[in-house]
C-alpha cells in the first residue's frame, strides 16, 4: 500500500541544517543549535551529564517536578547540589538566587526551568540570568514549555544551554527537540572526562561529527517524519509571527484565570500572582472536599478533546490544569474547559456561575484582541 507518510526520500543534511537554522532564528540565538532525535528529556539529561561532574557545585532551582528531576541527574553525576526550592504556587526571584550565591560562592552551575507547565508558574529568566552572569556560573535552562508561549532568548539572557521542545506552545511534534549551546558550555563538556561519548546522550558526538564537519554529513539517520513536522510548525509560527502566537497564549492564560474566578464554586488560580503564572498552561485549585482527578475525569467523559488534566502525583487531588497551548490557545478552548469543570462542580452541589465565566473570558478576549 502507499501512504503519504511512507516511502519519502531521505532527509538530506542540508535540509536538516536548514531546520536547525529556523530554530535558531526562533530563539534569536547565534549559539550552535543541535536538533536532538528524541523528546526533550534527551537533551536535558545530555546537557547536564555533559557539563556536570564531581567537581561541580550546582544551584538547582525547584519550582516544580522537573526541577526535582534535574537535581537527581546532577547528584547522579557526582555534583554537589544546592537546592533552591520555592512553593509551587509562586516563582523564584533573582534576589533568592543572589542570596544562594552569597551563601555558597563556590556555585559554578545553575539549572532552572523557565515555565513549569505541571504547576503553571513561570520564572523571570532575564533577571536570574543577570545574577548568574555576575556569579560566572554556567546556566542551563529548560524552556520546553515556554518556547512559543513567551520569549526565549538565550543570548540576551546569558543562557549557556537552552533546551526546547515543540510539543506544547509550538504546536509541533514530541519526537524531536533542540538545544542551543554556548562556547562556554562546549568548553565545559570538553574538559569533563565523564561527559557522554559514543552515546545517544552525547552532545559532544553531535559537535564533532556534525557541527565541526560543517553540517555536511548526518551522524545517523534522522527521524524524518518528526523533522518534517517540526519544520511545518516553525513555518506556521513564522507565518503568523511569534508575537502573535505568544499573544494568543497570554490571552488564553488571562482568560482562564478571569473565567475561573468568575465561575466560582470555590475554584481559584493555583499560582497566586498573575505575574508568576505561565502563559502556556493555567493551574486551578479545587475547593476542599473535591478531588481534582475525579472532576477532570467527569469533564473528559463528556468531551475527551478538552485540554484538561489533573495535577501529577500528589497534586492530583487538588489541582486542575488547563493546557491552553498550541491549537488550544483559544478563547473557545478556555470557555469549553471552564464550562465542563463548572458542570462537574454543580453536580457535586457547588454553586457556580457558568454565564459569568463565559462573559469574563469574552471580556479578556475582546480587550486583548487575540
Amino acid at each position: 500500500m502507499t501512504h503519504p507518510f511512507l516511502d519519502l526520500p531521505p532527509l538530506s543534511a542540508a535540509h536538516f541544517a536548514a531546520i536547525e537554522d529556523r530554530v535558531a532564528r526562533l530563539m534569536d540565538t547565534r549559539q550552535d543549535v543541535v536538533i536532538m532525535q528524541g523528546e526533550a528529556l534527551l537533551p536535558l539529561e545530555g546537557a547536564i551529564r555533559a557539563t556536570a561532574g564531581p567537581g561541580t557545585t550546582a544551584l538547582n532551582v525547584i519550582t516544580g517536578p522537573y526541577g526535582q528531576t534535574f537535581g537527581n541527574w546532577l547528584r547522579d553525576c557526582g555534583a554537589t547540589v544546592i537546592d533552591l526550592a520555592v512553593p509551587f504556587h509562586t516563582a523564584v526571584t533573582a534576589a533568592q538566587v543572589r542570596a544562594a550565591f552569597a551563601e555558597h560562592p563556590e556555585i559554578d552551575f545553575v539549572s532552572l526551568v523557565h515555565a513549569e507547565a505541571a504547576t503553571g508558574n513561570t520564572n523571570p529568566v532575564a533577571e536570574i540570568g543577570e545574577a548568574v552572569r555576575e556569579q560566572g556560573a554556567l546556566f542551563c535552562l529548560d524552556a520546553v514549555a515556554s518556547v512559543g508561549a513567551e520569549p526565549v532568548l538565550p543570548d540576551a539572557w546569558g543562557v549557556d544551554l537552552c533546551v526546547i521542545g515543540a510539543q506544547k506552545a509550538m504546536g509541533g511534534p514530541a519526537g524531536v527537540s533542540a538545544v542551543s549551546v554556548s562556547e562556554r558550555a562546549w568548553a565545559r563538556m570538553a574538559a569533563n572526562p565523564n561527559a557522554p561519548r559514543r552515546s545517544y546522550l552525547s552532545l559532544l558526538d553531535w559537535k564533532e561529527r556534525w557541527l565541526d564537519g560543517g553540517r555536511k554529513v548526518l551522524p545517523h539517520a534522522p527521524a524524518q517524519l518528526e523533522m518534517l513536522a517540526l519544520e511545518a510548525c516553525l513555518a506556521r509560527i513564522e507565518a503568523d509571527g511569534p508575537e502573535t502566537v505568544m499573544a494568543r497564549h497570554r490571552t488564553a492564560a488571562l482568560a482562564t484565570r478571569a473565567g475561573a474566578v468568575a465561575l466560582g464554586g470555590g475554584l481559584e488560580p493555583y499560582v497566586y500572582e498573575e505575574a508568576d503564572a505561565a502563559p502556556v498552561a493555567t493551574t486551578l485549585r479545587v475547593p476542599p472536599g473535591i478531588v481534582a482527578s475525579e472532576l477532570v475525569a467527569g469533564a473528559l467523559a463528556g468531551d475527551a478533546t478538552l485540554p484538561l488534566a489533573a495535577g501529577g502525583g500528589a497534586l492530583a487531588g487538588e489541582m486542575i490544569r488547563v493546557n491552553h497551548y498550541g491549537a488550544d490557545a483559544t478563547a473557545d478552548a478556555v470557555r469549553a474547559s471552564l464550562a465542563a469543570v463548572g458542570a462537574e462542580l454543580a453536580k457535586r452541589g457547588l454553586t457556580v456561575d457558568p454565564e459569568g465565566a463565559r462573559r469574563a473570558v469574552e471580556r479578556v478576549d475582546g480587550v486583548t484582541g487575540a
